[in-house]
C-alpha cells in the first residue's frame, strides 16, 4: 500500500489475515483488510487524498464536514467504490448506502454493523446536543476473528454495553463535543475492549485516558497521532 511517510501504521492480525490501520488524523483512517482498502471520514486537512489508495469501501460517520469532505471523497472514489452512511449523508454525496443505528450489511464480503452516536450532556448553548441521538452512526466492522468499534461523535452511551466482542476500540475525545477522558475509560469498559485508540481528541490529553484505565491490565491503550 502507497502511504505518506509521516502516518504512523499498526498491524491486528486477527484469524483472516492482517488488518492493517493508518492513522491519517483527526477522525480519520485507512484500514487495508483482505484486499479491500476502507476509508473512515476522509478529510482533506490531514492527508493529500489524491496521493492515497482507492476506496473500495468508505465509512462515514455523519455529516459534518470534518468527516464529510466532499472534495476528499471525490479524490478516493471509484465507479465501484462502496459508501456507507447515514441519511444527512446521503444527501450530501447524491446517494450511497444508508444505515441507520442497528443495522448490519454485509458490504464487499465485509461485515458491517452501525451503532448509535450521540451526546447525553455536551450540547450547545441552545439547548441542542452536538449530536443528536439517532442521526450519526459507528461502526462495528468484523474482520475475521477481530471485531473492530469506530465510535464516530459520541459520548459513552448505555447502548455500548450491547456490543459484543469488541478488540479495538476506537474512541473520540475532542471536548466539548464528545468525551471526556473519564467518559472515554467507561466506554472502552463498557464495550470490553481489548486495545483502545483515543482519536479525534483535540486538545485534550490522551495520556489522561492512560492513567484512567492503567490498572486494566488487559487494556492496552494505544496513542497514535490523531488530534
Amino acid at each position: 500500500m502507497v502511504k505518506q511517510a509521516q502516518f504512523e501504521t499498526d498491524v491486528i492480525r486477527t484469524s483472516d489475515g492482517p488488518l492493517e490501520i493508518t492513522f491519517l488524523g483527526h477522525g480519520t483512517l485507512m484500514l487495508a483488510f483482505g484486499g479491500l482498502t476502507i476509508h473512515v471520514d476522509p478529510y482533506s486537512d490531514v492527508a493529500d487524498y489524491a496521493q492515497l489508495p482507492k476506496a473500495d469501501v468508505v465509512l462515514v460517520t455523519h455529516e459534518h464536514s470534518d468527516h464529510l469532505d466532499l472534495d476528499a471523497l471525490a479524490k478516493i472514489r471509484t465507479p465501484q467504490t462502496e459508501i456507507v452512511l447515514n441519511e444527512a449523508g446521503a444527501e450530501e454525496v447524491g446517494g450511497g448506502l444508508v444505515m441507520h443505528n442497528g443495522d448490519a450489511q454485509v458490504v464487499k464480503g465485509l461485515q458491517i454493523e452501525a451503532a448509535p452516536a450521540y451526546n447525553i450532556i455536551h450540547k450547545r448553548s441552545n439547548g441542542q446536543p452536538f449530536h443528536p441521538k439517532g442521526a450519526g452512526n459507528g461502526y462495528v466492522i468484523t474482520c475475521g476473528d477481530t471485531r473492530v468499534y469506530i465510535a464516530g461523535d459520541t459520548e459513552a452511551i448505555p447502548e455500548m454495553e450491547h456490543l459484543a466482542d469488541i478488540a479495538v476500540a476506537f474512541l473520540p475525545m475532542n471536548l466539548p463535543y464528545t468525551m471526556t477522558p473519564e467518559m472515554a475509560a467507561q466506554a472502552a469498559l463498557a464495550v470490553g475492549a481489548r486495545i483502545v485508540y483515543p482519536y479525534h481528541y483535540g486538545s485534550t490529553d490522551p495520556s489522561k485516558l492512560v492513567s484512567l484505565l492503567s490498572a486494566r491490565k488487559d487494556i492496552e491503550v494505544r496513542i497514535r497521532k490523531m488530534a
